[in-house]
């Protein structure tokens, strides 16, 4: 079994994104990303590089998420706007 990693999608907006999910889907349809409910997903390990890739083609950025979210959300709270 393939050990699981936490990331977070960064994009430019929303519309970017939803973008990467799309393209991710189209490329990859057989590789599914498991959803949390605090917006991460978690991902195969070996699959990072080709997230990031399409990520980067959609505007956006794949970065791995802490395993401590709530840090990085009350950064955001303090410093909206700012990824």
């Amino acid at each position: 079994m393939q050990r699981l990693i936490r990331v977070e999608i960064v994009g430019r907006n929303e519309f970017w994104r939803n973008a990467v999910f799309v393209e991710w889907d189209y490329q990859f349809p057989e590789r599914k990303l498991i959803e949390e409910e605090n917006g991460f997903h978690l991902i195969e390990e070996d699959w990072l590089d080709d997230l990031q890739r399409v990520a980067g083609q959609c505007f956006s950025k794949a970065l791995l998420a802490p395993s401590d979210p709530g840090r990085r959300n009350l950064f955001r709270k303090i410093f909206p706007g700012r990824n």
